[in-house]
């Protein structure tokens, strides 16, 4: 696998086009990151890192998606990877991209951690986009 990254994210967006309840993929640091920061976000209903067995050797990701009760729409309407390992995208602080006019989010891997467009911007810090969510 040359991406991982785009490989949770198309977990994610293959598990909200079935209605999952639970998707699952293998953890990895930046992957553990971005998962925080969907949940803190409320993207996602909740998660669980798990140890080592024989299909993932260097742990799991248990994720449970979130759905409006009424309406049964997903709370990520799109998830999408911008920088990949083949065209990088970083940005300054001043030039992070505002998504859905604020509606939504760009998760950034700056040198302070992975963290949000508004908080790399309250920080003045730039980095790598690595995907939006709305």
């Amino acid at each position: 696998m040359t991406d991982p990254i785009a490989d949770l994210l198309t977990r994610i967006r293959n598990g909200i086009l079935a209605r999952h309840k639970v998707v699952e993929c293998p953890a990895s640091n930046i992957k553990k990151s971005i998962v925080k920061i969907l949940f803190e976000k409320g993207y996602i209903l909740n998660y669980k890192f798990e140890d080592a067995d024989a299909k993932y050797p260097q742990g799991n990701i248990r994720i449970a998606l979130k759905y409006n009760p009424e309406t049964k729409q997903p709370a990520i309407k799109e998830i999408q990877r911008v920088s990949r390992p083949g065209l990088r995208k970083y940005s300054g602080h001043d030039k992070l991209p505002r998504i859905l006019n604020g509606l939504g989010i760009a998760v950034v891997s700056t040198s302070q951690g992975v963290m949000t467009d508004k908080e790399a911007r309250l920080k003045n810090i730039g980095g790598e986009v690595i995907c939006y969510v709305y």
